[in-house]
């Protein structure tokens, strides 16, 4: 296990809004190729991976994954990076993440592994009938969606700047000129944005947001067009000169609490009040040891750990090594396996996991659900044949009922994997939710609709729903940020992670297995077809895998659902080349972003 310790890595100089008097400077240089597409529009392109020997950061979009490159080789952290990268892809990547949203920051000081929790809280005054009819029925998911009601207290700059306190190099302003110099001075729509903004249907409705993302006649702003933020910059500046505090206590939370109660059909609880309140939380994270290796994930309201953790432990017991891919074709037994485990931890995470301030997790801690014996009699229940949908278990310390969670979770999300030249790791999962999250523009970034994580029923026949909504609590995450050492020396060996709504599971199972068990490298795991099961069907990625596949899933008793499965997961992880280690970092196909160092 690795130890958690509460030291800081500080100067006694260093503030808020500054560093070490001895901190290097920092200037960044819009790249040569920054007003271009990033790639041409294609659902799937091959990536090689790319290799470094300092220090590497892995991203969603090329112009994100260059600041935070930039800022690495001026002599930044991990943290620092990762401040940078996230601002430039609030910018490039709105869709996705940004300010108006939240994140889960996995770190690794070199010795200590600690789990940030930006997760966005619901406002005081929210019930568990947020999402309710007057007769107590949940809302269409949609109706829950689009406008105010669904927006939460944002996380991710609170929980930025606290890791900012502790590990930052650089001084906090300097790490907002990448976002601040291309908000106005423009970038080019990338091929993604173009496509989600030709095919999405509710934003427009958002007059601010109509503007913005589409021209005079209502159509998306083709790839390649020069797209700048002004109010955004504006925004940027002042949290660059103010700290977090400009956001949470100053107009711009004025700003985002009149958006939200405003909305003429759905408007929301959130008030200025709840914004100034929010607090980012430092948690105890998921550190479980599978073969040879100590793997580390976040902790509820993420689910992601947990689940995670379960299902590597259940393949203790269940060995899916044998069945490696040939060629980087599923091999059914393996997919077999690892669809039957993750039916079993999806199981108990719609039971079990909640946010844990509100709702204890059976034993109050997650260990009673990674108990071995527990696992491993969990592990029995595979068979030759599917078991179809699973049930919960009862994990040693189990007290309480709990009714079945009903929440959707959609893939508006992104992930930054990042290591830097003192020995220090970040895994980051950052999300507004749903595309476009709320659909609700504000100050040139648009706010979450993370509040419909929560599950719209609030109670079943055996007892109240884990997570349901109550006033602050913060809804339950699938995100899955990870960081895996070796378990003798603690030696970092990957950071890695994925969005993807509640399939992040998968996703970022999928690259463990593949590289723990198949020996393959990061950029390998990552480019295998997505496969699994949320406890539903058997899902395989539509357009990568064989119908032989699909007939010898169908002959174990599978229900497989052949489907679209757009990961974007980035992955760095170490190797070794002639005798000499290096980092080797891989970034998903299926999506825009690159591998970056030196």
């Amino acid at each position: 296990m690795i130890a958690i310790r509460t030291s800081v890595i500080a100067c006694a100089a260093a503030v808020l809004l500054g560093a070490c008097a001895s901190s290097p400077s920092f200037h960044y240089e819009v790249p040569v190729t920054g007003m271009q597409a990033p790639e041409a529009a294609s659902g799937y392109t091959e990536k090689s991976g790319t290799t470094a020997k300092k220090f590497m950061v892995a991203a969603a979009n090329p112009l994100a994954t260059d600041a935070g490159y930039q800022v690495l080789k001026a002599g930044g952290s991990a943290v620092d990076a990762a401040i940078a990268t996230q601002m430039v892809l609030n910018l490039v990547e709105p869709q996705s993440s940004g300010i108006g949203g939240g994140a889960f920051l996995m770190y690794f000081d070199g010795n200590t592994v600690k789990a940030f929790d930006g997760r966005e809280t619901a406002p005081a005054r929210a019930t568990e009938k947020l999402f309710q009819d007057a007769n107590g029925k949940a809302l269409p998911f949609y109706e829950g969606v689009v406008g105010g009601r669904s927006v939460g207290a944002p996380g991710v700059l609170r929980m930025l700047e606290l890791a900012h306190q502790q590990y930052g190099k650089l001084p906090w302003a300097d790490l907002f000129s990448p976002a601040i110099r291309l908000a106005e001075q423009g970038f080019a729509v990338s091929p993604r944005l173009s496509i989600l903004l030709s095919t999405e249907q509710h934003l427009k409705k958002d007059a601010v947001a109509a503007a913005y993302f589409y021209d005079p006649q209502g159509a998306p702003w083709p790839v390649g067009h020069v797209l700048k933020n002004p109010l955004l910059a504006q925004v940027f500046k002042e949290i660059a000169a103010g700290g977090a505090d400009s956001f949470y206590k100053g107009r711009i939370a004025r700003d985002i609490a009149a958006k939200v109660g405003s909305h003429p059909l759905n408007p929301g609880l959130l008030t200025a009040a709840d914004i100034a309140g929010y607090q980012a939380k430092v948690r105890e994270p998921v550190c479980s040891d599978y073969k040879a290796w100590t793997v580390c994930g976040m902790p509820p309201p993420s689910s992601g750990g947990i689940a995670i953790a379960q299902m590597l432990g259940m393949l203790e017991a269940k060995d899916i090594r044998p069945f490696a891919p040939k060629d980087g074709v599923l091999n059914a037994d393996a997919v077999h396996l690892f669809s039957e485990v993750g039916r079993l931890a999806y199981a108990d995470r719609g039971l079990y996991v909640a946010d844990t301030d509100f709702v204890q997790l059976p034993g109050n801690s997650f260990k009673p659900l990674l108990d071995k014996q527990y696992l491993a009699q969990r592990a029995a229940l595979i068979g030759d044949k599917s078991m179809g949908p699973a049930k919960p278990g009862t994990p040693p310390a189990m007290r309480l009922a709990w009714g079945q969670d009903t929440s959707p979770e959609l893939p508006g999300t992104s992930h930054i994997s990042i290591v830097d030249g003192y020995g220090s790791a970040v895994s980051m999962t950052t999300t507004i939710e749903d595309a476009f999250g709320s659909r609700q523009m504000v100050d040139g970034f648009l706010l979450n609709n993370q509040l419909t994580d929560f599950s719209f029923d609030s109670a079943d026949a055996n007892g109240p729903i884990a997570n349901r909504v109550q006033g602050g609590k913060r809804p339950r995450s699938s995100m899955a940020p990870t960081l895996v050492f070796e378990k003798g020396t603690k030696k970092l060996v990957l950071s890695t992670g994925s969005p993807g709504g509640s399939a992040i599971i998968n996703y970022v199972g999928k690259v463990l297995v593949g590289t723990m068990d198949w020996g393959l490298n990061v950029q390998q795991a990552i480019s295998l077809p997505n496969f699994g099961s949320r406890n539903g069907p058997t899902e395989l990625e539509q357009g990568r895998v064989s119908d032989a596949l699909v007939e010898a899933l169908k002959a174990k008793g599978h229900n497989v659902r052949v489907m679209e499965q757009t990961s974007g997961l980035q992955g760095i992880m170490r190797i070794n080349i002639h005798g000499e280690e290096m980092w080797f970092g891989g970034a998903d196909p299926r999506r825009e972003g690159i591998v970056k160092g030196d």
